[in-house]
């Protein structure tokens, strides 16, 4: 399913005191990162399609992350990431653009659906309680703070 066939959920934003390649590998250290073996655990325990890391490094179109494909890597300004499991299908598409005065402004694009009963159940679950805009916006922190070192 492409990107503009799966519902949109939010966007979220930061803007880093780097230029845009330092942003592009924070990102990418970042995505990295979320790798460990909790998420592998989980994107598992969900049925995801890609559930433990594999595929090139530094990140390309191809490259997995638990729960994610890299479907687009144009560097240093485009990172999509796609997946599915029983409950979901989703992308998070991250969008670097450079800024003035040497900052770079970060957008995270969610889109997923939830289809059926289990999926309208982890949607409330995910989505519902907050815990997606929660980790969303632990995530640009992080990134934020990997670009500023």
């Amino acid at each position: 399913m492409t990107e503009q066939q799966l519902p949109f959920l939010d966007e979220h934003r930061v803007v880093v005191p780097a230029d845009a390649e330092t942003a592009w590998r924070a990102v990418n250290q970042v995505v990295e990162r979320f790798s460990g073996a909790l998420a592998t655990g989980y994107a598992w325990a969900v049925g995801a399609a890609d559930w433990r890391a594999s595929g090139p490094r530094p990140l390309a179109e191809g490259s997995t992350v638990p729960g994610f494909r890299i479907a687009a890597a144009e560097p240093p300004r485009l990172l999509v990431l796609a997946g599915r499991h029983r409950f979901s299908e989703y992308r998070l598409t991250f969008r670097i653009e450079p800024q003035a005065e040497g900052k770079t402004r970060i957008r995270a694009e969610s889109r997923a659906r939830f289809p059926g009963i289990l999926g309208t159940a982890y949607r409330m679950v995910v989505i519902g309680t907050g815990g997606h805009v929660l980790g969303m916006r632990r995530m640009l922190r992080t990134i934020a703070r990997f670009a500023n070192s």
